[in-house]
C-alpha cells in the first residue's frame, strides 16, 4: 500500500511524545508537514522528527496538495471547528478524543463528512490495542458467563493552571480527558448503548474542571462503575464481572509499548490470583495500529470500524453525565 502523506495540526505534547512517532513507525503512514501557529514551533518539531516541511499556519498546511490526511491533536474546543476546516479543504481527519464538547457539536463533523466525502474518525487508541479485542472474544465466547458488571479507574495528578486539561472555557477536565475511555470500553464491551447515567462530580476550586468524577453507567445488561481523576495518584485498572468469572486488565488504557499489559481471568473459585489464568501482550504500540488502520481506510483496504457516529454516541454519554452532575439524579442518554 501507497502511504498516507499525513500533516500534522499542532505541537501538541500527545503527538509529539506519542502519536508522530508512533506513527512514523508504520509502513503505510509518512508524516510530511507540521503546522503550529508559532513557525519556529514548528520548525523545531520538524527538525526532531525529520519532518520536511514546516507551516506558521493550519491553513498553510491544509493548502498543500500534497498532503492527503491531518492528525488533529488541538485542546478540545478546537477538534470540530478546525476538523470541519480541513475536510473542506479536501483533507481525511483523525481527530484526538474527545471528538467534540458534546454530541450537537460531533454531528457537525458527520455532516461534514457527507458534505465532502472525506474520512473522518475519532483517535481512540484504545480500540486498536488487541488486549480489548481479546477481552471481547473471551464475553462473547461466554468464557465469563454472561457480562454484567464492569468497574475502572483512571486518573493522574495536574495542578499546572497552564495546562489545557485544567482550562475549563476549552474543554478541560476528567470526564472529557480520561472519563472517555472506559465510556468507550464498556460500550464497546456490552456492545450496545448506555440508557441513563448517574455522576457526582467535583469541581476546582480555581480551575473550575471537574477534577474527580464517579459514574455509572445503566445499559440494558448491566452496569458500568468508572472513577476518574485528574488530581489523584496517577493509577489505571479495569474488572469485568460475569456471572461466571472475571477479568482483569492491569493496564487497559495507556499501556507504553516498552510495557507489557496483562489481562487475568478467574471464575472467583480462589482468593486471590490462585487459579488464575493470566495472557500478556507485549511489544504493542495501539497508536501505530491506530494509524495504519486510518492509513488502510483511506486507501480502500478496510472499513472504518467506528465511525464517526458512534463518536457521537459516546459524547452523548458524556453529555449525560455532566447534566447528571449538575441535576443530582440519573439522566437518559439522549442521541
Amino acid at each position: 500500500m501507497k502511504a498516507i502523506r499525513f500533516g500534522v495540526i499542532s505541537t501538541a505534547k500527545i503527538g509529539l511524545e506519542r502519536v508522530i512517532p508512533a506513527m512514523q513507525n508504520s509502513d503505510g503512514v509518512r508524516i510530511d508537514a507540521i503546522a503550529s501557529r508559532h513557525l519556529d514551533r514548528a520548525k523545531e518539531a520538524a527538525a526532531r522528527f525529520g519532518i520536511e516541511k514546516a507551516y506558521g499556519s493550519y491553513d498553510e498546511l491544509f493548502a498543500d496538495p500534497e498532503i492527503e490526511a491531518v492528525y488533529n491533536p488541538l485542546p478540545n474546543h478546537l477538534h470540530v471547528p478546525v476538523s470541519i476546516q480541513a475536510a473542506k479543504a479536501g483533507k481525511h481527519v483523525l481527530c484526538e478524543k474527545p471528538i467534540a464538547l458534546d454530541a450537537a457539536e460531533a454531528q457537525r463533523l458527520v455532516q461534514a463528512r457527507d458534505a465532502t466525502g472525506g474520512v473522518i474518525a475519532e483517535a481512540f487508541m484504545v480500540r486498536h490495542h488487541p488486549q480489548w479485542h481479546h477481552v471481547r472474544q473471551l464475553i462473547q465466547s461466554g468464557r465469563i458467563g454472561q457480562l454484567r458488571a464492569i468497574q475502572a479507574v483512571f486518573s493522574y495528578m495536574n495542578r499546572d493552571p497552564e495546562n489545557v486539561r485544567n482550562k475549563a472555557d476549552i474543554g478541560g477536565g476528567g470526564i472529557y480527558d480520561i472519563g472517555c475511555y472506559p465510556i468507550v470500553t464498556s460500550r464497546f464491551l456490552f456492545e450496545s448503548e448506555p440508557v441513563r447515567a448517574l455522576a457526582l462530580i467535583e469541581r476546582d476550586p480555581d480551575f473550575q474542571t471537574d477534577r474527580l468524577a464517579s459514574a455509572t453507567l445503566h445499559f440494558p445488561e448491566g452496569q458500568a462503575q468508572f472513577i476518574c481523576s485528574t488530581q489523584l495518584v496517577p493509577q489505571q485498572r479495569c474488572q469485568i464481572f460475569g456471572t461466571e468469572g472475571r477479568i482483569e486488565l492491569d493496564l487497559p488504557f495507556t499501556p507504553l509499548e516498552s510495557e507489557t499489559s496483562r489481562i487475568v481471568i478467574d471464575n472467583g473459585n480462589h482468593r486471590g490470583f490462585g487459579g488464575a489464568d493470566e495472557i500478556t501482550f507485549d511489544d504493542v504500540n495501539q497508536y501505530t495500529l491506530q494509524g495504519e488502520h486510518f492509513a488502510r481506510v483511506i486507501r480502500g483496504e478496510a472499513t472504518l470500524d467506528f465511525p464517526l457516529e458512534d463518536a457521537v454516541n459516546n459524547m452523548a454519554v458524556i453529555d449525560a453525565l455532566y447534566r447528571s452532575g449538575e441535576s443530582g439524579g440519573w439522566e437518559n442518554i439522549r442521541i
